[in-house]
């Protein structure tokens, strides 16, 4: 069998979810001709169906060595590396393949664009909880400061105390007194992070503001006649590789029927003085 003949064959298993026999087939193509980049990625995807993430990494280099346009090449990579918790490696492979799609005008739907959403919204996440930790750590670490100072300090009365150099009554009760003064700033460090830990709830940009295209922040909200809000951007994008038509209702949709937003925009920028960390999300 010709490559060629190979790596229809492998299509056909792989419809059939015949994955082993699909790569089987692809690596037999790639033997007869490893300069057709297309066996690679469709060897890559192969291996993402079954979650074998460094294997798909490493066919989508090959691929992209021989052609540094190939959409498909740089798209899978980024799924296979947004599976490791690469998470900006992945951004950088998808916007990638977000930016040759529309360069050449293919139509992948909403699919780079989606797993795009998907790599940010994980990076987010990701940075959230090591936000969170380090947040934690610090509150323990104060706390263990506060504890270590007043044993100290309890330490140095009671030498006092056997020295002679002060009563054991006036000794117990300045521990006392320093076992107040440990409670009172322990307490005022843990209110104080206890209110952090009401902002750290609400860090997560409210869905409302979410443009339905991207899930990001929207900057220029616009809406439809079908009562659906978009960013500008996205829709714009949307009517022009996609469609004309309204991507939740399926409605006829063209630029002219888009109307600006204004209440959305005036609540996203009171949101954001209030909440500036949001410009990262």
């Amino acid at each position: 069998m010709t490559d060629t003949e190979l790596k229809e064959q492998g299509n056909r298993f792989f419809t059939a979810r015949k994955y082993d026999e699909a790569i089987g087939c692809y690596s037999k193509a790639i033997i007869k001709n490893p300069y057709t980049a297309t066996y690679f990625t469709n060897r890559a995807l192969c291996y993402l169906k079954q979650k074998h993430w460094e294997n798909a990494i490493l066919d989508c280099r090959r691929a992209l060595e021989l052609d540094k346009t190939l959409v498909k090449g740089h798209y899978f990579m980024g799924l296979a590396l947004n599976e490791q918790n690469h998470h900006d490696e992945a951004i950088a492979s998808l916007k990638r393949a977000n930016d040759l799609a529309k360069e050449s005008k293919k139509n992948f739907g909403d699919d780079i664009t989606c797993a795009l959403r998907h790599a940010k919204r994980k990076r987010w996440s990701q940075l959230e909880d090591k936000r969170i930790q380090q947040e934690i750590d610090l509150q323990s670490y104060i706390n263990r400061l506060i504890r270590e100072d007043v044993e100290r300090r309890k330490d140095k009365l009671l030498e006092e105390a056997q020295n002679d150099q002060m009563t054991d009554t006036d000794c117990d009760q300045d521990i006392r007194q320093l076992e107040e003064e440990q409670d009172k700033r322990t307490a005022e460090v843990n209110e104080l992070f206890g209110q952090v830990d009401e902002k750290r709830q609400r860090r997560d940009v409210p869905d409302c503001m979410c443009g339905r295209i991207s899930f990001e922040l929207m900057r220029d909200p616009v809406i439809t006649p079908s009562g659906i809000t978009y960013d500008k951007k996205d829709i714009l994008e949307h009517l022009q590789r996609v469609g004309h038509f309204d991507p939740v209702t399926r409605t006829d949709l063209n630029q002219n029927q888009l109307i600006p937003n204004l209440a959305m925009k005036e609540v996203i920028e009171h949101y954001l003085e209030e909440n500036p960390w949001a410009e990262e999300f």
